[in-house]
């Protein structure tokens, strides 16, 4: 591993019901904020490798609702391949560039959340250092037990892929 990659390395710790997770980007904050914060950047990295996302409705204000779904489209993601996963996001507060918080649920097509998947509310904390953004995100769950399944459902390993994606569509942003 290179060491500009390792530096970009997605950092967790949980602590009791709360997820934390950190990671640098190699870009000014107020682009990695514009890309959380409108729709069609959203499309264009959301999600882990090999999967695509496709946003149904998008509405960036406290109050407003992102409902979306991503598609594996990697035949080498085997059980996954074709599989669809629908998400609602709620926004609470959004204060340009430095936080947004929101509740993020699993849905199904219409937006009807779903009761059997545990809901997170979600703290992201954009930090300007000399150029590059520190992401801090803290997610709250209703139980240790809720923080216990979304890890052992592989949340972490997706949030890293997910943010390799975001690495590259800053780099496409930059040129």
């Amino acid at each position: 591993m290179s060491e500009k990659n390792a530096a970009n390395r997605l950092n967790s710790y949980v602590n009791g019901k709360k997820l934390v997770l950190e990671r640098m980007f190699d870009a000014p904050r107020e682009l990695v904020f514009k890309t959380f914060s409108e729709s069609e950047h959203l499309a264009n990295w959301w999600g882990p490798t090999g999967w695509t996302t496709e946003n149904k409705s998008f509405d960036f204000k406290p109050g407003g609702v992102w409902h979306f779904c991503m598609t594996c489209e990697d035949k080498n993601q085997k059980d996954f391949y074709g599989q669809k996963s629908w998400g609602k996001v709620t926004y609470h507060e959004i204060i340009v560039p430095e936080k947004i918080v929101y509740t993020d649920t699993f849905s199904d097509e219409e937006g009807n959340v779903s009761s059997d998947a545990p809901k997170q509310l979600i703290t992201m904390n954009f930090e300007e250092q000399s150029g590059k953004t520190k992401l801090i995100i803290q997610n709250q769950f209703e139980s240790e037990e809720a923080l216990k399944a979304v890890i052992e459902m592989g949340l972490e390993e997706g949030m890293a892929s997910q943010f390799n994606e975001l690495d590259e569509y800053l780099k496409q942003l930059s040129n």
